[in-house]
């Protein structure tokens, strides 16, 4: 086994035999991505593809949660910085306007996370606690997700008057009418729920996470490497003929309308919520959803 990581590295990279662990470091923060945890994860994925010996991804989360979603709002988050582009978008740092954000988010994110779905490597999600907002993205450009059962899904930028995240994957994630639903209510959807309308592959307490997550990695593996590849580009394209990319490219810009059309009228992108202020509606929204069901089952 190599082990690389420490608490100075944002991006874990770990062996095990044939599977390269790439495990995202802000728990502190949650794993909230910023820039520059993008960027190194990229490196992380690019080291695992060049690596022949590497069968299989990993993509993990330390600590409590997977990914709580993009930084807004920590002491790291480095939106105003320019970085070493991975595509062939200009910088974003001295663009006016709506051409900030639009240009930034093409490469950091409606980017990055189209070209991670692509890696020729089958990838699985290892999740626990909260995938939230941006944690979707990362999970869903996987080929497949693991969940413990105390995880959950949430996109809830509905608030924000935003019609979901950038890499747009919810129709394709689940049933278009529970999308609805998880959108229009923005509430927590549990890993059980995320299992049963096809979101998740498997469900597993806890304490296995890690274990079945990679009883089931060993198994792809054992797979022929070329074959893997043409059946994840196989169902990749199918996705994409049902018209995933092009849905993809269409809600991209209804996104951006709303950063505008946010700045326009409350002076900020986000609504005028930061990273505190969207957790701490979102553990309203969810203590008071708890306490609902609970005064509901005292009725019955």
């Amino acid at each position: 086994m190599e082990n690389q990581q420490d608490n100075d590295v944002i991006v874990g990279y770990d062996t095990y035999d044939e599977i390269a662990v790439i495990t995202m470091n802000r728990p502190r923060y949650h794993n909230v991505q910023n820039s520059k945890m993008t960027y190194a994860m990229d490196d992380a994925f690019a080291k695992a593809v060049n690596d022949d010996n590497i069968k299989v991804i990993v993509l993990a989360g330390s600590g409590k949660h997977f990914s709580a979603g993009h930084d807004i709002g920590t002491p790291g988050r480095d939106v105003d910085q320019s970085f070493e582009r991975k595509h062939l978008w200009y910088d974003h740092t001295n663009k006016p306007g709506g051409e900030f954000l639009y240009a930034r988010e093409q490469e950091v994110y409606l980017g990055m996370c189209r070209r991670w779905r692509d890696i020729p490597k089958p990838t699985i999600a290892m999740v626990q606690g909260a995938c939230v907002a941006g944690g979707l993205m990362l999970a869903w450009v996987c080929d497949l997700i693991v969940a413990s059962d105390d995880a959950f899904f949430q996109d809830p930028v509905v608030k924000m008057g935003i019609p979901g995240v950038e890499y747009f994957a919810h129709c394709y994630e689940m049933p278009p009418r529970i999308a609805k639903e998880f959108l229009f209510l923005g509430e927590r959807m549990p890993a059980q729920r995320a299992y049963e309308v096809g979101m998740v592959n498997r469900l597993v307490p806890r304490d296995e996470l890690f274990e079945q997550t990679m009883a089931m990695a060993k198994r792809i593996a054992a797979m022929p490497r070329l074959g893997l590849q043409l059946t994840k580009q196989v169902i990749n394209t199918a996705e994409d003929n049902m018209g995933k990319r092009s849905t993809m490219d269409m809600v991209f810009g209804y996104h951006h309308f709303a950063h505008v059309q946010n700045e326009l009228v409350s002076g900020d992108k986000l609504a005028g919520f930061d990273g505190k202020a969207m957790a701490q509606s979102n553990k309203a929204q969810a203590n008071k959803a708890q306490a609902n069901k609970a005064q509901a089952k005292e009725q019955d």
